[in-house]
């Protein structure tokens, strides 16, 4: 099966942004609203996912959601707010998780929105390596796991159940790294994170 098969009317792989963070040593700049080629970073990062491949994309939102809903174009997405944003990215994956009950999806594509560095080639990647509700894969970069990772839905709930604090799917993950499929982007991608303001000149 292939990312562009439907189940039930729906794309069968939904896109997951989480973007959340508060920006907490970037002086309590959320980061979805950092400015990357003139917009807000999360339009940056839902356009990665679309040109990717993902039809349909939830975001989670947290701090200065209500900035966010209206400063951002973010036409076609679902919006899911995480009143819990502040006891780390694993709120935000149980929230962005349960958004897609119902939905039909068979698996998430999931990636952050403080990755500018991690373009559509690295979501392609990853998307193709999906092939049903049992997939698990990762981005890997020289071999090192990283973002995007796709989860396929018989892994929510296991997922949901460990994410605590800021670990997300990492104890997941450990648990399962045997069936884990890597898929090397280290030559399409650079994964780097936007936590401090050294790291804000990887921005446009």
């Amino acid at each position: 099966m292939t990312t562009r098969q439907t189940t039930g009317g729906a794309p069968a792989v939904a896109g997951l942004l989480l973007a959340a963070g508060g920006g907490r040593r970037l002086g309590g700049r959320p980061k979805a609203l950092l400015p990357h080629r003139g917009r807000p970073l999360v339009e940056h990062a839902v356009r990665v996912l679309r040109e990717g491949g993902c039809a349909t994309v939830h975001v989670v939102l947290g701090a200065q959601a209500d900035d966010v809903r209206a400063r951002a174009f973010l036409p076609g997405c679902v919006l899911v707010g995480n009143p819990d944003w502040e006891q780390g990215m694993g709120t935000s994956l149980r929230a962005g998780l349960g958004s897609l009950a119902g939905t039909g999806a068979r698996a998430v594509l999931v990636s952050l929105v403080d990755q500018p560095g991690i373009g559509p080639q690295a979501v392609a990647r990853v998307l193709a390596a999906y092939e049903g509700e049992a997939s698990l894969a990762s981005a890997a970069y020289d071999g090192v796991r990283g973002h995007p990772v796709l989860f396929g839905a018989a892994h929510w709930s296991g997922i949901a159940a460990r994410a605590t604090g800021d670990r997300g799917a990492r104890a997941y993950l450990k648990e399962h790294q045997e069936a884990i499929v890597l898929v090397e982007c280290g030559d399409v991608a650079r994964p780097f994170d936007i936590d401090t303001e050294a790291d804000l000149s990887h921005l446009e």
